[in-house]
């Protein structure tokens, strides 16, 4: 979630089935309108991708779209923002910017509105235990938070409390995304999104599941337990229900203000290290992968020792991963790092990335990219915060798209793409030079082949 910076605030959203479904068929029917005689199919013939005119249509679709989705909330707009991460590898820049203008706009809803929630899901008298700041603390698409304390206690929490109706809108909000950028004609030729609005919707589905999110917040902490390289929020479950989640407040700065930035190298470098190191715990140990790296979804707390702490927070987009993708993705990890193209394309086959009747040149131009994406491990010391890693895998990505039918991939790898991505942003913020290459080797000496 993001902080609330500016003054506008609305006082509903709109929740009900008729009034959101009249809102996206009136932006359907305006970008309809506007695409008339622009021949659309110049998106996909102009390989450059520099048609001044489409990036100015996108631009005012963005626009659009992201005053109307101020006042909708929802799955739609985090949709929008889920798929901004997977679509570089497949969208053009400009549809893919579109996607990531709908996070931007976000305000919150006025108080009365977020206490009739409060009201319906705790009741009066559980209220009249709270002490709770009318002003929110964040907003985000699917719901917002608010500072509280508990009188009999004194005990500071928050209360992340969920806008009316968006868990009933899921199905419909994911049917108007996709129906837009249908009509837009902007998916590769013969691609199947089927399992990328499937996980999409799985997972959104989830997120509005507070009870679920708290049982994820509780496995998280309990991984951790011990650990004081990291902080995790408490659950008070007798705050929380379905659509209230209620955390213990957790002091820190964010990674990008300017006392974390002002750090010296060393204390930098270690909070890098421990980011990193916690990622590997996910995907190397636990198969339990918090799927959301969002930069706001966690602070440092900095300590007068220097052994500062990360805080770690929203674990709605958890996601466990069984054995029989989790075994053959590791042992891909560990031969795009150490280099062995026999084995990194037998797990690459085995996760149906690769088959066998490939073009060699497709099979040469994977490895590449899977070879490309390991680079900070392959030395210690890379340079996370002055590469352009990302910039290079994105041509390899549509070097691969322009000569080649795309294959939909498993539909696992949509959130740990995302993962991913979030990873370098962060350790990109906290300008990092570290061991990465010792500290991988760790954990790959337990995979077998």
């Amino acid at each position: 979630m993001s902080e609330n910076k500016g003054p506008r605030k609305i006082d509903r959203i709109k929740s009900g089935v008729l009034s959101r479904g009249l809102s996206l068929a009136r932006l359907g029917i305006g970008t309809g309108a506007q695409l008339a005689g622009r021949g659309i199919a110049q998106l996909w013939e102009n390989k450059d991708f520099r048609d001044e005119k489409w990036k100015a249509f996108f631009s005012e679709q963005a626009r659009r779209f992201s005053r109307e989705m101020g006042e909708l909330k929802g799955s739609l707009m985090k949709a929008g923002q889920m798929l901004s991460m997977y679509g570089e590898h497949f969208f053009p820049p400009e549809v893919n910017q579109f996607l990531k203008s709908l996070q931007h706009e976000s305000p919150p809803v006025r108080w009365p509105a977020m206490r009739a929630t409060l009201v319906k899901e705790l009741g009066e008298a559980k209220l009249a235990e709270l002490e709770i700041e009318e002003d929110s603390l964040a907003s985000a698409s699917m719901g917002q938070v608010h500072r509280a304390r508990i009188r009999a206690t004194g005990e500071q929490i928050v209360l992340k409390i969920q806008y009316p109706g968006v868990d009933k809108a899921v199905d419909s909000d994911l049917r108007a995304i996709r129906g837009f950028l249908n009509m837009m004609q902007v998916f590769p030729k013969d691609f199947n999104a089927d399992p990328i609005f499937d996980e999409l919707r799985e997972m959104l589905q989830q997120e509005t599941d507070y009870r679920l999110e708290a049982d994820l917040t509780e496995r998280y902490a309990a991984e951790l337990q011990g650990d004081e390289r990291y902080v995790v929020p408490r659950v008070f479950r007798d705050y929380s229900t379905g659509k209230v989640l209620a955390l213990s407040f957790e002091a820190g700065v964010r990674v990008d203000d300017p006392l974390v930035q002002s750090l010296s190298a060393g204390r930098r470098h270690r909070l890098a290290e421990n980011y990193l190191d916690l990622y590997f715990l996910e995907i190397f140990r636990w198969s339990l992968v918090q799927t959301d790296p969002h930069a706001g979804n966690y602070r440092v707390r900095l300590r007068p020792d220097g052994r500062d702490q990360l805080v770690l927070l929203d674990f709605g987009a958890t996601r466990p991963y069984g054995e029989k993708f989790m075994g053959p993705y590791r042992r891909m990890i560990k031969a795009s790092v150490l280099g062995d193209l026999k084995k990194f394309h037998r797990a690459a086959r085995d996760l149906s990335f690769l088959q066998e009747n490939d073009d060699p040149a497709l099979e040469k131009l994977f490895e590449e990219f899977c070879f490309m994406i390991v680079e900070p491990f392959r030395e210690n010391g890379f340079d996370w915060k002055n590469t352009d890693l990302p910039q290079r895998t994105s041509r390899k990505v549509l070097e691969i798209l322009r000569g080649f039918a795309w294959r939909t991939p498993p539909r696992e790898v949509l959130f740990l793409d995302r993962k991913t991505g979030g990873v370098f942003i962060m350790m990109s913020l906290l300008g990092a030079k570290i061991q990465g290459r010792d500290l991988i080797l760790r954990y790959l000496s337990e995979i077998g082949d």
